[in-house]
């Protein structure tokens, strides 16, 4: 039995490395090098991106299957020529993701189906896959789930995993009632991400209205001047984009009759 050769030892040491792709494309990667008369750091560095590539992209698949994300909605996918009335060099702007750097909030008001959440949806993802740090959660959730971190005594641990994101969106803040109290534990997530990192909210409620949703003056208050001290606010009047197709069906049939 002949002893292996270089190219047989390189060829199990990439498997014991769980090196996949390179192993994968070692020979293609060869013939080009030879073709090209490639250095062998450029050799090398070319063999090497096929594994980086492969191991970004799952790392930006992960990222975006941890956040939580009701569903997958990009930019591209929102129609802007439905809503004119949405500022679409602001938003194409916000996906930057400068605000992130900045820790300056966005919040999305409108009434239902206007597209807050799919534009906070896009935001997020973009987010996610620039390895930023991101969690999506309902209004509502969210303070259920604090309230029974609260009853099992673990409400500084919750708190603490709802601060750590980098940017946290929180969405339809008012569609469904609080109970009085649950004003105080919103806040404290608000204040803790105060100026350290970026919330996105989405509410079908002006700010002048939040207070019967929270049943607070004060701490009305409170929440919203840290949330708006740096931030972003997009009001989106227009019609629901839901009802799109059903409104251009119903108009196609009043044409035939």
């Amino acid at each position: 039995m002949e002893p292996p050769t270089d190219y047989n030892r390189l060829k199990e040491s990439l498997q014991f490395l769980k090196l996949k792709q390179m192993n994968l494309h070692l020979d293609e990667s060869l013939a080009i090098a030879e073709t090209q008369q490639l250095s062998h750091i450029e050799w090398l560095l070319k063999l090497v991106t096929y594994e980086v590539t492969v191991k970004q992209h799952n790392l930006m698949n992960a990222a975006v299957k941890v956040a939580n994300f009701p569903y997958h909605k990009t930019l591209d996918d929102f129609d802007f020529s439905f809503q004119e009335k949405i500022n679409e060099t602001q938003i194409r702007n916000l996906a930057s993701l400068h605000f992130i750097d900045k820790k300056e909030n966005i919040i999305f008001i409108g009434s239902s189906g206007v597209g807050k959440t799919h534009l906070a949806t896009a935001l997020g993802i973009l987010a996610a896959k620039n390895r930023q740090s991101t969690y999506f959660v309902k209004c509502h959730d969210l303070i259920q789930n604090l309230k029974r971190a609260q009853l099992e005594n673990r409400l500084p641990e919750r708190i603490k995993h709802y601060t750590k994101y980098k940017v946290l969106i929180i969405d339809e803040m008012g569609y469904l009632p609080l109970e009085p109290g649950d004003a105080n534990l919103l806040f404290q997530i608000v204040d803790k991400r105060y100026e350290n990192k970026s919330t996105i909210i989405t509410s079908n409620l002006p700010f002048s209205e939040w207070v019967k949703v929270l049943h607070n003056d004060r701490v009305t208050h409170a929440i919203l001047d840290r949330l708006l001290h740096h931030s972003t606010v997009i009001s989106i009047l227009g019609e629901s984009y839901r009802m799109k197709d059903h409104v251009i069906h119903n108009e196609k049939n009043d044409i035939l009759t």
